[in-house]
């Protein structure tokens, strides 16, 4: 089920007293004047979910802010008396520990604070997250953080790619968040953004002020369709399963027997890409219904599927036997 979350990140959001030894976290109380409970009792109500950041060092990144290392027990209480539902765990200042030993008491912590709190791993993928903090976190960042920037995307999508098998229902790979909306790719690019991070069933986190965003961003954010593929129960992270230079097929299962694609053409000119039914599991005989998740068409194909495509964009679908689009 598809959970939407504020989430908190660089800001002077807390502090630790000082004149308290072993303080607790508190909440600015310039920019949160009520605190942090009454905050998310305010969130909660509009049915949402309130999510902060915080470091596995001794100060967050900005080095304005108290990290957790060491603090890990008393922290993860007070997230759970403010009715915290997210914490994002940055990779700062940490002395130089073990990630696995420093996430690992913060994973502990919070299942120990009586409250259910999604744990995002950032590691930045530096030590291969992906191969060990499945038994900790439910999601881990495989890449350095995103720039908005059509390289930047397309060179963390490449990363995150390799981490699939690990990846799956509770525990998931983490390309970092979206930058659909910010300004710095068209919206062709944006739109390849959105899907190939729903294929890759990547945590969908508007990194955007959704409080003036255009017609067109709001239009990609919210294609249920696509928003589907990314939270089939099945789970299964898609991949790039074909490649011919910038023109690339990537798949994933979905459940009911169906199959989502992505044409992606990465390249500087318009060209075709076909999509042989051999190298995204599907039967060589089979015809096919696939329909577009952007332009909400249908085309019936056998053996392989073409599609023209206009530079960095795509062509997002998916396979269905039944009446279309009924199956999303």
């Amino acid at each position: 089920m598809l959970e939407w979350r504020i989430s908190i990140g660089f800001v002077q959001s807390l502090k630790r007293p000082t004149v308290i030894l072993q303080g607790n976290l508190a909440a600015n109380g310039t920019a949160f004047p009520s605190g942090m409970r009454a905050l998310a009792d305010y969130v909660h109500g509009k049915g949402l979910k309130l999510g902060l950041y915080g470091d596995a060092g001794l100060r967050t990144c900005s080095r304005l802010q108290p990290g957790s290392l060491g603090y890990e027990d008393q922290d993860a209480r007070t997230l759970a008396a403010w009715g915290i539902d997210y914490l994002k765990y940055d990779n700062c200042n940490n002395q130089n520990i073990s990630p696995l030993t420093r996430y690992n008491r913060m994973s502990e912590a919070l299942m120990n604070s009586g409250r259910d709190v999604f744990f995002s791993l950032c590691e930045w993928g530096v030590d291969d997250p992906a191969t060990w903090a499945g038994s900790f976190a439910n999601s881990w960042r495989t890449t350095e953080d995103i720039k908005n920037t059509w390289e930047s995307m397309t060179d963390n999508a490449d990363k995150n790619d390799k981490w699939a098998p690990y990846a799956g229902p509770g525990g998931w790979n983490d390309p970092d968040m979206l930058e659909v909306g910010n300004g710095g790719m068209t919206i062709e690019e944006y739109r390849s953004h959105f899907s190939i991070w729903a294929l890759v069933k990547a945590p969908l986190i508007l990194g955007c002020d959704i409080s003036s965003m255009s017609a067109e961003t709001k239009e990609i954010i919210t294609n249920q369709n696509v928003i589907a593929v990314n939270q089939d129960k099945l789970g299964v992270q898609g991949r790039k399963v074909q490649q011919d230079g910038d023109l690339e097929v990537w798949a994933g299962r979905l459940s009911r027997g169906r199959v989502a694609l992505v044409l992606w053409n990465r390249g500087p000119a318009e060209a075709s890409i076909t999509a042989s039914w051999s190298n995204i599991g599907l039967n060589q005989s089979a015809v096919v219904d696939a329909h577009d998740l952007w332009t909400v068409s249908t085309l019936s194909n056998h053996m392989s599927l073409m599609v023209k495509t206009t530079k960095h964009s795509l062509i997002c679908i998916q396979n269905c036997s039944s009446t279309p689009f009924s199956c999303v």
